[in-house]
């Protein structure tokens, strides 16, 4: 049996979405990243020039699954969200939403508005603190012990 006999009853799927359809997730997130929180903005000033780890990148306004989060290092697996007066009122919205990114490998860190724009050193010793208790920043490759023979 050749290819072409086993594909000729079948339409073949090479793309697993539209191309020319953008999810609105995608287009919200834009949105957020083109405007944002005067907190957000002071934050990532500070991420981007202050906080100088390795391994440290953040970006902007990305989604996992449903949910957009304010900041995030794919690489630490670690997840920043700024929080303005609204979010007091919705705590249990809050607390699903950082479980299903805690299910997902996350680590979640929460500031107030408040902090960003009064304590910003205490928030970014917090994220440091964060970032080096990472295990694979820590871990710094070692060279092999050289062999019988080698380097000589």
């Amino acid at each position: 049996m050749t290819l072409g006999q086993v594909s000729a009853g079948r339409d073949r799927v090479w793309a697993r979405r539209k191309r020319d359809v953008i999810p609105a997730n995608k287009l919200r997130a834009r949105s957020l990243r083109r405007s944002p929180t005067d907190a957000e903005r002071k934050l990532w000033w500070h991420l981007r020039y202050d906080l100088d780890l390795k391994g440290s990148h953040f970006r902007r306004q990305v989604h996992v699954g449903p949910y957009i989060v304010d900041f995030l290092s794919h690489r630490l697996k670690l997840i920043i969200e700024v929080d303005g007066g609204q979010h007091a009122s919705r705590s249990v919205l809050d607390a699903k939403r950082t479980a299903f990114l805690r299910g997902r490998g996350y680590r979640v860190l929460r500031f107030w508005n408040n902090d960003v724009f009064t304590n910003v050193e205490g928030v970014l010793a917090v994220i440091q603190g964060a970032v080096l208790a990472t295990p694979t920043i820590l871990a710094t490759p070692t060279p092999p012990p050289p062999r019988k023979g080698e380097g000589r």
